[in-house]
């Protein structure tokens, strides 16, 4: 199927696709972003023009970008932010031995700018406070009731449909008990239905510079720090973001850093500061070398919502 409008990326120096666009998917199963195992990456999406699906190709020097939808000329035209080849690391240079071997290995890993702010607004409470299996079940599940399918030619052989995440619309218009069945309480059921009432102000501020637009975000009910560098470091390409309030970074980044097992989110911030600007790429690298603190004690248990 020819696509509706296509384009070929050439970014300033080669892009990992699957490392750069790999926060975007929560989870493998998320319906709405698909990896192949030659690389092509396919997603869809809604845009100010309306949905839209999209296929990355890695393709020599390039990515092509193919688009199909009511979406797809908008899609193209913000395909090199989405790819980050508009995010710069120029001024990284880590003196830390592992993050410089990390950062030799995975020099394609860039901080994607998607744009879209509801999109990366909605998982992000889907995730406070929770199991990341109870989250991942909750967001795939809300895609899946109150999503659509994804125009475009989608060809996942017995995978799956690709579906475009729910519309502000469907999102504002439902009752919190709807959500309840998805593992929701009402707590978050009811945050997401308010921000998406807001959707048009939210979507707005991407145009801002991301501290302003993480500041704006932090002054809405329901979204606090972690909330809201989640969603800079997707929609808003922010390079320098990090999640405070997280329940295993701090110990992450001090492990990886320091060799310590333990840490909070002043000894996080102390062991970043060297590399502040380009703080959410640390992460990144620790993140996609798949290092994690030792474990000590019970995980994080699953919440019953029964009441909530």
């Amino acid at each position: 199927m020819e696509s509706d409008a296509t384009r070929l990326v050439r970014p300033p120096a080669p892009i990992d696709l699957r490392l750069t666009l790999g926060p975007l998917r929560r989870g493998a199963h998320d319906p709405t972003i698909r990896f192949a195992r030659d690389g092509t990456v396919w997603r869809a999406t809604r845009t100010p023009q309306g949905p839209g699906t999209e296929r990355l190709v890695p393709d020599g020097d390039g990515i092509r970008v193919d688009a199909w939808g009511p979406g797809a000329g908008w899609l193209i035209e913000h395909a090199p932010e989405l790819v980050g080849a508009t995010d710069d690391p120029s001024g990284f240079a880590p003196a830390h031995p592992l993050l410089r071997a990390l950062w030799a290995r995975m020099a394609g890993v860039r901080i994607p700018r998607s744009r879209a702010v509801l999109e990366a607004l909605v998982p992000a409470i889907c995730e406070q406070k929770v199991t990341g299996d109870e989250a991942r079940l909750a967001i795939a599940g809300l895609v899946g009731r109150y999503g659509e399918p994804a125009p475009g030619p989608w060809t996942g052989g017995s995978r799956a449909p690709l579906r475009l995440p729910p519309s502000a619309t469907t999102l504002a218009g439902l009752p919190s008990y709807a959500l309840h069945p998805l593992g929701l309480e009402r707590r978050r059921a009811e945050a997401i239905r308010r921000l998406a009432g807001r959707a048009d102000r939210l979507e707005a501020l991407v145009e801002l510079p991301p501290g302003e637009a993480q500041a704006r975000l932090r002054a809405l009910p329901g979204v606090g720090p972690w909330t809201a560098a989640e969603v800079a470091v997707r929609a808003f390409g922010d390079n320098d973001a990090v999640s405070l309030g997280d329940f295993h970074l701090p110990s992450t980044v001090a492990w990886a850093l320091a060799r310590e097992p333990r840490a909070d989110d002043a000894r996080m911030l102390e062991l970043l500061e060297p590399y502040r600007g380009h703080r959410a790429r640390v992460i990144r690298l620790i993140e996609a070398a798949g290092i994690k603190a030792p474990r000590f004690g019970p995980r994080m248990a699953p919440r019953g919502i029964a009441g909530k």
